[in-house]
């Protein structure tokens, strides 16, 4: 289920959020055009339009982004967030100072494409996993200071977040075990570290590991990297009261067949190329007056 913008960050995802806006503006500079053609008080509109087929995400960066600047402004949303529009679609109308409008535009639409296009690509692998009864999950594999806004638009997308952060959840990857000795050992350090533990997912890679993590009684197995045969042994020795999930190398045409998986499907499947292969989407801010 879609949540909305304001809805799914948490403080600390607004403050992330103000940081990477604060950074692109910065990263950008003083607008030196738009400084030297027009005077402080000039006032401009401009519309957004999509240059494409596509759902529609991350409007509301708009309003955050003139916020940053500290410039007076008035915007509206002409079509409703998370929602597909044809080409040419007027999504948005904003009226703001000359100066403002030209250093916020390039911010905008970046933020507007890129979401977008995480969006599509998500929107188009849940597709694929209609009817299976599996959800489709992202990953950690996401932009450097953008998790947030990108985890967001896979949800917008119709899929599911696995963790912000670090602390939403323990996972148990190679190295971890390695150092910790065993699954079991790892499992069994957490649980006496944490009261109350988190749930432990832990990251398999052979039958074997799948059969210690079981009977460590992990809160969710992920198989790393297997597929056909093994996968199906795989999942197959797991009991219904762990999770399980799917992951590694999945792509659009392999998706479906491995959340068919019998004679046990993966509750989830996690795929990083949401949001590190995704396509933007075309956007375009037009002037409309000055």
């Amino acid at each position: 289920m879609f949540t909305p913008w304001a809805a799914f960050f948490s403080p600390e995802g607004q403050r992330l959020l103000q940081k990477s806006i604060d950074l692109a503006l910065e990263e950008d500079g003083p607008e030196m055009t738009a400084l030297g053609l027009f005077a402080p008080e000039s006032s401009m509109n401009a519309v957004i339009r999509a240059k494409e087929d596509t759902l529609v995400v991350g409007l509301p960066v708009i309003g955050a982004v003139f916020k940053s600047l500290g410039a007076p402004f008035t915007w509206r949303a002409l079509v409703r967030e998370a929602t597909s529009v044809p080409s040419m679609t007027e999504v948005a109308h904003i009226t703001a100072p000359a100066t403002a409008m030209l250093k916020a535009e390039r911010v905008i639409l970046n933020f507007i494409t890129h979401l977008s296009g995480i969006a599509n690509l998500t929107a188009r692998y849940v597709r694929e996993l209609e009817g299976t009864g599996v959800r489709l999950l992202d990953t950690r594999k996401t932009t450097p200071g953008l998790r947030w806004v990108e985890k967001y638009a896979v949800q917008a997308g119709g899929g599911h977040n696995h963790r912000k952060n670090l602390t939403e959840m323990l996972m148990l990857k190679d190295n971890h075990i390695d150092a910790a000795g065993s699954i079991t050992a790892a499992v069994a350090k957490l649980r006496a570290h944490y009261a109350p533990c988190p749930p432990i997912e832990v990251e398999c890679r052979t039958l074997d590991h799948v059969r210690e993590a079981v009977a460590a009684k992990a809160d969710r197995i992920m198989m790393d990297n297997m597929d056909g045969q093994r996968l199906s042994e795989a999942l197959a020795l797991v009991p219904r009261s762990i999770e399980t999930e799917v992951s590694g190398g999945v792509r659009l045409d392999t998706i479906r067949a491995l959340a068919l998986t019998e004679p046990r499907r993966p509750d989830f499947i996690s795929v990083g190329r949401l949001t590190h292969s995704a396509v933007s989407a075309d956007f375009s801010m037009t002037l409309l007056a000055v």
